[in-house]
C-alpha cells in the first residue's frame, strides 16, 4: 500500500482516486485550497497532479517544500484553448508542462504519464478493442519503475507501457493533446488513446 495524494478533484482526479483505493492504495484527494493541497502533499509519498495544465505550474510550484523528494506524476496538459473550450494550442511550445514542473522543482522526481488518452482510458485500459499505450518519462529510473507499478495496479500491462527516456521526452507525448479536438469532433467523446503498433 503506498499512500498518494491526488490535486485536483474533476473528473481525472475523482477516477484515479477511485481506481488506486479499489487497488488497495491510501488515497487522499485534495481541491484547489492551497492548505488542503500542501496538507495532501505533505503526507503522501505519491503526488498526482491532476489539475488543470494551464494553472498547475503555479499550484505546484507553491508546494516546492511539501514536493521535495516526493514523486510527482503529472497526467496534465497545459493548452491554450479555442473558441470551442477545446484545445488549440500548447502553452509551453518548445518544451512541457513536465519540463517546466521539473526545472522548478529540481529536489522532485517528476514523471510524466497518463496523458495521451481521453480519462476513463487511465484506469480502464483493457476495455478498448485494441491495446492503448501509457508513457513515462522522467530523470529518475526508479521514481519511473514505481509509477510503471501504479500503473499495473491500474490495469495497464507490462506490454503497454513505454519508458520514453528523460523529462524531454514529455514534450512529444504533451504535443499529441493536439490531436484530441480532431478526433472529438469527428467521433465524439468515444474513449480512446495514443498507441503504438508493433
Amino acid at each position: 500500500m503506498t499512500t498518494i495524494a491526488v490535486l485536483g478533484n474533476g473528473r481525472v482526479g475523482r477516477n484515479l482516486a477511485a481506481a488506486l483505493t479499489r487497488a488497495g492504495h491510501q488515497v487522499t484527494v485534495a481541491d484547489r485550497t492551497p492548505g488542503t493541497a500542501a496538507d495532501a502533499a505533505r503526507s503522501a509519498r505519491i503526488v498526482i497532479n491532476a489539475t488543470p495544465g494551464a494553472g498547475s505550474l503555479d499550484r505546484l510550484v507553491a508546494l516546492r517544500q511539501e514536493l521535495r523528494s516526493k514523486i510527482l506524476v503529472d497526467v496534465s496538459n497545459a493548452t491554450v484553448d479555442g473558441p470551442d473550450g477545446l484545445p488549440a494550442d500548447l502553452l509551453h511550445p518548445g518544451s512541457s508542462l513536465a519540463e517546466q514542473l521539473q526545472k522548478a522543482l529540481p529536489g522532485t522526481h517528476v514523471v510524466k504519464t497518463l496523458n495521451t488518452m481521453l480519462f476513463p482510458v487511465m484506469t480502464a485500459p483493457a476495455t478498448l478493442t485494441q491495446p492503448p499505450t501509457a508513457f513515462l518519462s522522467g530523470e529518475d529510473p526508479q521514481a519511473k519503475q514505481t509509477v510503471h507499478d501504479l500503473l499495473t495496479d491500474l490495469g495497464w500491462r507490462k506490454e503497454w507501457i513505454t519508458d520514453l527516456g528523460g523529462i524531454e521526452t514529455a514534450r512529444a507525448t504533451e504535443a499529441a493533446i493536439l490531436f484530441v479536438p480532431h478526433v472529438l469532433r469527428t467521433s465524439g467523446f468515444t474513449p480512446f488513446a495514443i498507441s503504438i503498433a508493433r
